[in-house]
């Protein structure tokens, strides 16, 4: 069953969203810029898609990741490593991205710069608790679990 996400362009030359292939989990996301953006080496910046979208529930959100050829060719990646669209958020999707390598990179108008997947969130509410359940792992934290 396919769900519906609503995509208001706020621009003229706004893409709208789509997957490469009928088995792409994520639908790609487009630069919406009039010229093209180079990010300089470990430069920081801020992406236009031109587009809002509306998500039919509070259980969904919208999560942003790199497209994988720009992060393994290029080093170019999201700078806040996934970004989130919460189902009540209706401004314009942004991408920032930041440059890991050692080379500019120029972002072309219409490029597709990111993917968005569109995923069921759980609304947890949250107790404050004096005591917590024991486990095998307990308060092992960063690498406690071994290296293979």
């Amino acid at each position: 069953m396919s769900e519906i996400v609503k995509v208001k362009k706020l621009k003229e030359n706004a893409v709208i969203p789509k997957r490469a292939t009928s088995g792409s989990a994520g639908a790609d996301l487009y630069a919406c810029i009039d010229e093209p953006v180079v990010i300089e080496p470990s430069q920081l910046v801020k992406i236009p898609t031109g587009i809002a979208i509306e998500l039919q529930r509070p259980d969904l959100g919208a999560f942003l990741f790199a497209r994988s050829g720009l992060g393994v060719k290029y080093g170019i990646t999201l700078s806040n490593g996934v970004g989130v669209v919460d189902s009540d958020y209706r401004g314009e999707i942004c991408v920032g991205l930041c440059n890991v390598s050692d080379k500019p990179y120029t972002i072309q108008p219409n490029e597709r710069i990111a993917q968005m997947v569109i995923m069921p969130v759980v609304l947890a509410d949250f107790a404050e608790a004096d005591e917590l359940g024991d486990t095998q792992r307990g308060t092992g934290g960063f690498g406690s679990s071994g290296k293979m």
